[in-house]
């Protein structure tokens, strides 16, 4: 009796072509597969707790800060103090 095996879905996505440019260019950069960086991206950005899937903490913590121009510093190291004590 023959084994049925799991079709894999393939999906078909349509990107702008600069941001596909940056997201190969990206890829290269980093060594990685391009669609393991779009995985991760999108990993990032949807998961509610996105982050425990950061890769690189520097990064995430300078663009959050981009965000946050118009807070004084104050404000926003008692952010980073909070969310330290709520993921422990």
């Amino acid at each position: 009796m023959p084994k049925t095996t799991a079709k894999k879905e393939q999906w078909t996505l349509s990107f702008d072509p600069r941001l596909k440019r940056l997201l190969i260019k990206e890829a290269r950069r980093r060594g990685v597969h391009p669609v393991g960086l779009l995985e991760q991206v999108v990993r990032e950005w949807f998961n509610p707790y996105g982050r425990s899937d950061v890769q690189d903490s520097v990064a995430y913590v300078q663009k959050i800060r981009k965000g946050s121009r118009n807070q004084p510093d104050e404000v926003f190291l008692k952010e980073i103090r909070e969310w330290q004590r709520s993921n422990s």
